[in-house]
């Protein structure tokens, strides 16, 4: 191995850079080239943007190669990582994965269902990795409470933010609650019963506020709000569950819990107990508050997506996750039109 390079030894014994490539440098897009050129994996070949006076600027800067084509970036590339616009997710992934490369593509995965069916087909057939950029699963407090969320039976959701021009060429749903959805299914391991839902735009042509209610075979039902037209941000969300209450705050990092456990023998007397009656027993009450050990959660994601092509591992949060949180954001979204086509026939009818 040469002396002085940053190479990788991969889980075929072989050592080599990996050499990515990202494609739009929008504002989440210049933070991932910051992010990449800080892990010693990675080799970062440049990138690519139709903006061409933003290209140059960035050039100029940061000193990174400007690519003149997608096409020319993936040859480039062993490893692209899309930041576009999700209404051009799609394009620029079939162009990836029709070469063979490995993929991280930012959330939603694709606009629609039919190009997200299509990208798991050519994903399977590529055989790459591929990641999908909802970050909220390596934020701190997420990762410090996960393990303690085990067969939730209530969960309640908040994500409010203050109104921002920048991601509206899509509904909330698919802007800010898709990320509540990915964290939903990958607590809950049963499947979708029911889904209801409501919805307001107000500001933009879509909706900006969104309520969901989505009903589970297990029993569980998980409430979900977001908004991009709140006077404050809020990222907070709740699961209930049997013997324990968690409380995270995706914002502040901080966790809360509450949680009942068996008592045998004598206990504390300054303790906090309920009694079950005779036959559940006494359970001790325990309050935890704390908050968690920060991170980068971009740079966390960029990492274990790197991870799983040197180990040849699966991806922390697959194509396939996306593929499911996109088709119940869809759903949310298709009740959403229901339930406002009714309130119009009733307007009418008045």
């Amino acid at each position: 191995m040469p002396i002085g390079v940053n190479f990788v030894k991969s889980y075929d014994g072989s050592w080599y850079m990996i050499k990515i490539g990202v494609l739009g440098v929008g504002h989440l897009g210049k933070i991932h080239l910051s992010l990449i050129r800080q892990i010693p994996q990675l080799e970062l070949t440049g990138f690519y943007d139709p903006d061409v006076h933003k290209s140059q600027k960035i050039t100029e800067e940061l000193g990174i190669r400007a690519f003149g084509s997608i096409e020319e970036l993936i040859d480039a590339s062993d490893a692209v990582d899309i930041v576009t616009p999700t209404i051009t997710h799609f394009d620029c992934a079939v162009k990836v994965l029709k070469k063979s490369k490995h993929l991280f593509i930012e959330k939603p995965l694709t606009h629609t269902l039919k190009e997200a069916k299509k990208l798991l087909s050519l994903a399977n057939e590529a055989n790459v990795k591929v990641q999908v950029g909802h970050v909220e699963r390596f934020n701190p407090a997420f990762l410090a409470a996960a393990s303690y969320i085990s067969n939730p039976l209530f969960i309640e959701t908040h994500r409010l933010a203050q109104f921002n021009p920048r991601g509206t060429d899509v509904s909330v749903v698919l802007d800010l609650m898709i990320h509540d959805i990915d964290i939903v299914l990958s607590r809950v391991k049963a499947n979708i019963k029911r889904v209801s839902a409501s919805g307001v735009a107000v500001v933009s042509d879509t909706p900006d506020i969104t309520n969901a209610r989505i009903e589970f075979d297990n029993g569980c039902v998980a409430n979900l709000t977001s908004s991009r037209i709140s006077l404050k941000n809020m990222r907070k969300s709740r699961f209930f569950q049997k013997d324990a209450y968690i409380s995270i705050d995706f914002l502040d990092k901080k966790i809360e819990m509450v949680r009942l456990q068996q008592v045998s023998g004598t206990t504390d007397p300054l303790a906090i107990t309920i009694d079950l009656g005779a036959d559940k027993g006494v359970k001790q009450i325990f309050f935890e508050s704390k908050t968690a050990e920060p991170n980068n959660a971009i740079k966390m994601e960029l990492e274990s997506f790197t991870n799983a092509i040197i180990h040849n591992t699966s991806t922390l949060v697959t194509i396939e996750d996306g593929y499911k949180a996109l088709e119940v954001a869809h759903i949310i979204i298709d009740k959403m039109k229901l339930s406002s086509a009714i309130s119009e026939d009733m307007n009418k009818a008045q």
